[in-house]
């Protein structure tokens, strides 16, 4: 539902379309620590997913045991249709949830746990979550495991395949400028490239986080009223003068006189004026991919972004910092990944591939 300040507020609904309490107050409380709409908007989702689990195997959410956390796994593997147990899964049936999105619903349920034993809540489910506790012991961060003795302190959690962030060529990026209508689209994406801001970051831009003579973009953590986040704290990102002129377009030929602190903003649809949100921004990725045949999110250029700057042997700890990352390790975790074009480049220059001497003596050894 929309608030009074422009926010959305997330909530759960059982099958009479009343509010589930135990869901609506840990929801509160993440609104109340400033976790983001998109944030609470997952967990809503996954523990939709859990009570609706919950009704159907005729369980009570506070008396959760260990081996229901599994049959819980499983029902998530199983499509919709499947759900209902009136149907029979064959086994070389593809999972309906792949392993990171069983994974993150368990951390959703997790913090769910911990949350209501912390407010008064007694939940059988609470040993699990804490197996050190009481010998002074720290909080799991995650559910605990499945089945007694050895595999007790084994946490519920499936092995997942790494993803490799996805990237787009250097024509590709330019395609999708040139199919930009708007030079506020342009710019955006454009933006989105050059300094590898996330979507969130970009609509929250304010005109005064645009440093021009500095050639700086600020990235500030604020509220915004289009719901818009920065994930982390503030950074400066140096960006190319030929950003910044698109910025003093954008202004010149459209933006003009209108009255409004942030950079991005409703010019041809209501309400004008009005800061630009997320379905604004889906809304113009589905036609920009729909006149370039690419796939594409705007994700995908921050991770152009990053992948290139390492490439060209930027430091990670450099890397980090213009990304926002809280450590240099999740930058190095993200990006390690190297493309085999790259691979070949690297080895060519090295001399690898084409020295005949190796090729003698990688002969001579197999003689």
């Amino acid at each position: 539902m929309d608030l009074p300040d422009g926010e959305v507020s997330w909530t759960v609904l059982d099958d009479e379309f009343s509010v589930v309490r135990p869901v609506e107050r840990f929801l509160a409380h993440l609104s109340a620590v400033d976790r983001s709409p998109q944030t609470v908007r997952s967990y809503a989702f996954d523990l939709r997913d859990l009570f609706a689990f919950l009704l159907q195997a005729g369980l009570a959410w506070d008396a959760l045991r260990l081996e229901d956390l599994g049959q819980f796994v499983a029902w998530l593997s199983r499509s919709p249709s499947e759900r209902s147990g009136n149907v029979t899964r064959l086994p070389q049936a593809h999972s309906h949830c792949s392993p990171s999105t069983i994974n993150r619903k368990l951390a959703a349920v997790g913090s769910f746990y911990e949350f209501h034993p912390r407010h008064g809540v007694e939940c059988e489910f609470l040993w699990s979550l804490r197996p050190g506790a009481a010998r002074g012991g720290s909080w799991r961060p995650l559910l605990a495991h499945l089945g007694e003795g050895p595999q007790r302190r084994r946490e519920i959690k499936l092995k997942a395949p790494k993803k490799t962030p996805r990237t787009l060529t250097a024509a590709q990026i330019v395609a999708v400028l040139e199919a930009c209508e708007h030079l506020r689209d342009r710019f955006l994406f454009a933006l989105l490239a050059g300094a590898g801001l996330r979507i969130g970051e970009a609509l929250g831009l304010r005109h005064e986080d645009i440093d021009t003579a500095g050639g700086l973009i600020r990235v500030q953590p604020r509220g915004n009223v289009n719901g818009a986040r920065a994930k982390t704290g503030p950074r400066d990102i140096p960006v190319a003068a030929g950003l910044l002129r698109l910025y003093a377009d954008y202004l010149f030929d459209e933006y003009g006189a209108l009255d409004s602190d942030y950079v991005f903003v409703n010019l041809w649809a209501a309400p004008i004026g009005a800061p630009m949100g997320y379905w604004t921004v889906t809304d113009l990725v589905a036609r920009i991919r729909n006149r370039t045949d690419l796939v594409f999110t705007p994700h995908w250029f921050r991770h152009t972004y990053a992948t290139e700057l390492l490439r060209r042997g930027v430091p990670a700890e450099v890397v980090q910092k213009l990304l926002g990352h809280a450590s240099v390790a999740t930058t190095i975790d993200t990006y390690e990944h190297l493309e085999v074009e790259h691979l070949r480049m690297v080895l060519h220059d090295a001399g690898w591939l084409s020295d005949p001497s190796q090729v003698t003596a990688l002969a001579g050894e197999r003689r």
